[in-house]
């Protein structure tokens, strides 16, 4: 790369805020404040919900959601994006926690956040494209199911061992819950919990029926919380919250403690710039008329809102699908709407953050589990597991690495099992078809070969097309093989190697190999890797089939006189 490309791509200005990022006539000013509000009352209680989750606490979750919200509203790559916490983080993000303490959050959500910001000015936000679609489905119906399952004990009213499995933390629960239940005498801990998820999960699936408009998620948090305050009922809260935003902290760096986090922060980061490449898409799609996102800004504006997050004591960022698609809904104009929804927050915490606190914790965990399953679209996990069995497998992979293993692991597992099958398919789609000499038989037609090579000459079929050639030349004592390479689309270096074996074995057997239709943008890799200097004279390379059979017929001819056959006026 010159140095001229190199201080293009370095090129800042389309990364950076500009003026036409707002509209504030007053008819796009309306509805963007109306957007925020929106997005801002549905936001909330999932904030608080993805902080406890995550295990960094309530707080967390709502500093997140301002300070995140705030920075990637006004440097991300999209008009309707709405960032904070998110279910998907907290499931990666909990794991963190339990193995190297609450002290690591700030570290590895500004190593992230940097991470990002890094592969935006580097200009990566493309390669979110190469994700096919099974494994980004199957990645969210895992990541569904996870964060159904860390509800679990909540929802029963137990508390599991920190740092355990998810998946058996909430077998473990349930069992414990079971064990201790008493029909005549209920365990009221348990009994309440269950209720309260109960009365939450009815009012967010029962409410939007009859006002779509209502907030259900908020409503329902409010009816358990004031159903749970004047009963007395015994059930956790979630406490005490801080009444202002904190100061911003640089967080403690230990080399050797940075060491440990790398790998953490990398996988932090990997999920922050996939979840949001893919709600910005997402969220693009949805707007009216359709809308365009730039994915490199996108990149940039969602690093720096991790750093600022980790600065001020929150957690890792990404655009949330759920929340941006409420905005684009509620007929959000430009990222202005974004902002309104992080200072709606921002409110709730200088002014209400004692009604907050009261707020039982199984009231957060009914949010989630309803979350959980209206993140799996039955429709779409039957158009997948209905398309090809390859691409159901591909699902299912990913969907049961997100929840038995790790969710890092899971993608890129999911991208070797999809790029597998489409190498598969791509080496089927591969062939070589032996053809009929052109014009009229001649004597000594059976003595030729004329093999027509499609698709693709790559890793993946090239040693079943060059068994194929040389059986059927060895078989039928052929004297003469012509190749028609113009059908072929791709060609890689383990391809073009193996032409130049096959035209060297050819040739140490006495059979004569021509070429025809060599392409431009295959020439120089076949004559680098010996295509062209293994042929018995460079006049064996011709553009045109005619004038390569004429030669094959005549240097048969020559050969049943039993004449030398000499180099003819072939061309290339």
């Amino acid at each position: 790369m010159t140095v001229r490309a190199v201080l293009a791509r370095l090129d800042l200005r389309d990364l950076l805020p500009r003026r036409d990022d707002y509209d504030l006539r007053p008819r796009s000013l309306g509805a963007d404040l109306l957007a925020g509000l929106t997005v801002g009352v549905v936001a909330l209680p999932l904030a608080l919900a993805f902080g406890v989750s995550s295990g960094t606490g309530p707080a967390a979750g709502l500093v997140t959601a301002v300070v995140a919200g705030v920075v990637a509203a006004v440097f991300g790559g999209s008009r309707f994006q709405v960032s904070g916490p998110t279910g998907a983080m907290a499931v990666v993000l909990a794991p963190i926690v339990a193995q190297h303490g609450l002290v690591s959050v700030a570290l590895v959500t500004v190593l992230g956040g940097a991470v990002v910001l890094l592969a935006g000015v580097l200009r990566l936000g493309r390669v979110v494209t190469y994700i096919p679609w099974p494994v980004v489905e199957g990645f969210t119906l895992g990541i569904a199911a996870i964060i159904f399952l860390q509800q679990v004990p909540a929802a029963v009213g137990q508390t599991p061992a920190a740092g355990q499995d998810t998946l058996v933390a909430a077998a473990r629960s349930v069992a414990a819950a079971a064990t201790s239940f008493d029909v005549l005498n209920p365990d009221p801990t348990t009994l309440w919990a269950l209720g309260t998820v109960g009365l939450v999960a009815v009012v967010m699936l029962v409410l939007p029926r009859l006002h779509p408009a209502v907030p259900a998620s908020l409503v329902a948090v409010v009816a358990a919380t004031v159903l749970a305050t004047a009963t007395g009922a015994p059930v956790d809260r979630i406490g005490a919250l801080p009444a202002t935003l904190p100061v911003p902290v640089l967080p403690d760096l230990d080399l050797a403690v940075a060491a440990d986090l790398v790998g953490a922060a990398v996988a932090v980061a990997a999920l922050a710039a996939i979840e949001s490449l893919l709600s910005a898409r997402v969220a693009a799609s949805m707007a009216p008329g359709g809308s365009v996102y730039a994915p490199d800004r996108e990149l940039v504006g969602q690093g720096l809102a991790s750093l600022a997050s980790g600065l001020f004591g929150g957690m890792p960022a990404t655009g949330a699908i759920a929340r941006t698609a409420v905005n684009v809904r509620s007929g959000a104009r430009t990222r202005l709407a974004a902002v309104v929804h992080a200072l709606v927050i921002l409110a709730v915490i200088y002014l209400a953050t004692g009604p907050v606190g009261r707020i039982p914790l199984a009231a957060l965990s009914g949010v989630l589990m309803v979350t959980a399953f209206r993140m799996i679209g039955a429709g779409t996990v039957r158009a997948v597991l209905g398309s090809t069995r390859s691409d159901a497998v591909t699902f299912v992979v990913t969907a049961v690495i997100t929840v038995a293993f790790d969710l890092i692991e899971a993608v890129q597992i999911g991208l070797v099992v999809a790029a597998f099958f489409a190498l598969r398919r791509v080496a089927g789609a591969s062939s070589v078809h032996r053809e009929p000499l052109p014009g009229a038989a001649h004597e000594g037609d059976e003595r030729i070969a004329l093999f027509r090579l499609d698709g693709a000459m790559f890793f993946g079929a090239s040693d079943r097309i060059l068994g194929e050639v040389t059986d059927a030349s060895v078989r039928d004592d052929v004297l003469v093989v012509v190749l028609r390479l113009s059908q072929l689309r791709m060609v890689d270096a383990t391809g073009a190697r193996a032409l130049a074996e096959l035209v060297g074995a050819l040739e140490q057997r006495g059979v004569t190999v021509l070429v025809k239709g060599v392409q431009d943008r295959h020439r120089r890799l076949m004559a680098s890797v010996g295509v062209l200097d293994r042929l018995r004279h460079e006049s064996h390379a011709f553009a045109t089939l005619e004038a390569a059979v004429t030669h094959a017929r005549s240097h048969v001819a020559r050969a049943a006189r039993g004449v030398d056959v000499p180099q003819l006026d072939g061309r290339r």
